[in-house]
């Protein structure tokens, strides 16, 4: 159960930051202020996000944590950037989501 719960909380940390990450790029992209409001919000979730990382880390190792964060997070960001930006998914793109799904089975153990 403890493998579960640090998973659940590195993939909520990814959430929050993808948030973050999501505030930041509409700050940037309309050339507003670094005291934007989109940019304090980005900065505020990232500060949460630490403090959910800390929990992730009590209960998984910090590789397990490392790999679901960065999973969830380069899938869901490339979609973002597709959907919301117009970026492109190239197949280089499709080949690091695989990969990244690769890296999530080769690194769970069940405790």
């Amino acid at each position: 159960m403890s493998v579960l719960y640090g998973i659940l909380f590195s993939l909520f940390t990814a959430a929050v930051v993808i948030a973050g990450d999501l505030l930041i790029k509409v700050a940037a992209d309309g050339a507003r202020a670094i005291t934007s409001p989109p940019m304090i919000a980005g900065i505020l979730l990232y500060a949460f996000s630490a403090i959910l990382w800390y929990f992730a880390m009590r209960n998984v190792s910090l590789g397990q944590a490392a790999v679901a964060y960065s999973m969830l997070s380069l899938i869901v960001l490339c979609g973002l950037g597709w959907a919301i930006f117009g970026e492109t998914i190239g197949y280089r793109e499709v080949a690091g989501i695989g990969c990244a799904f690769l890296a999530m089975l080769l690194m769970m153990r069940v405790a």
